[in-house]
C-alpha cells in the first residue's frame, strides 16, 4: 500500500510544483506592481502639489523605481498565469502572444527609470520630466498589455 501512495505523490509532484510556481509568480507580479505604484504615487503627489516636495523622499522613490526596473518582470509571466489559464489578471493575452514586444516595452521602462533617483533629487523642477518619461513608458506597456 505504501509504495502506491509514494508513487501517487511522486506523480503529482510536477503538477503541484507548477501550481506553486504559478501562484508565486502571480503574487510576485502583484507585489511588484504595488511597490511601483506606491513610489510613482509619491512622485505624482509631489508633482500635483498634494505632497510637499522633499528631495530625499523624491530621490528614494526614484531609486526604488530604478531598482524595481532592474528586476526581470517579464519572467513572472509564466505558463499557468494567463487569462487563457483561467487566471483573473489585468494582463492581457497579448503578454503571452507577443512576449518579445512585451519584453521590449519593459526595456523601455528600464531605460526611462535609469538615473531617476539622482535626477529627482535635483529639485522639484525635475519631477515633470522624470514622471513624463516614466509615465510614458508605463502607459505604452499598459496600452497594449493591460486591461483598462
Amino acid at each position: 500500500m505504501r509504495p502506491l501512495i509514494l508513487a501517487s505523490l511522486i506523480a503529482a509532484a510536477p503538477a503541484i510544483a507548477l501550481a506553486d510556481a504559478a501562484e508565486d509568480a502571480l503574487e510576485a507580479r502583484a507585489g511588484y506592481m504595488k511597490m511601483l505604484a506606491m513610489n510613482m504615487g509619491t512622485l505624482a503627489g509631489m508633482a500635483k502639489g498634494d505632497i510637499a516636495y522633499d528631495a530625499a523622499a523624491a530621490t528614494a522613490a526614484g531609486d526604488n523605481i530604478e531598482a524595481l526596473s532592474k528586476y526581470t518582470l517579464p519572467a513572472l509571466f509564466i505558463p499557468g498565469t494567463s487569462p487563457a489559464d483561467g487566471v483573473e489578471t489585468e494582463a492581457l493575452p497579448a503578454v503571452w502572444d507577443n512576449s518579445a514586444d512585451f519584453a521590449a516595452e519593459y526595456v523601455a521602462f528600464q531605460t526611462a527609470a535609469a538615473g531617476a533617483g539622482a535626477a529627482l533629487g535635483a529639485g522639484q523642477d525635475a519631477l515633470g520630466p522624470v514622471l513624463g518619461k516614466l509615465g510614458g513608458a508605463c502607459k505604452a506597456c499598459h496600452d497594449d498589455f493591460r486591461k483598462e
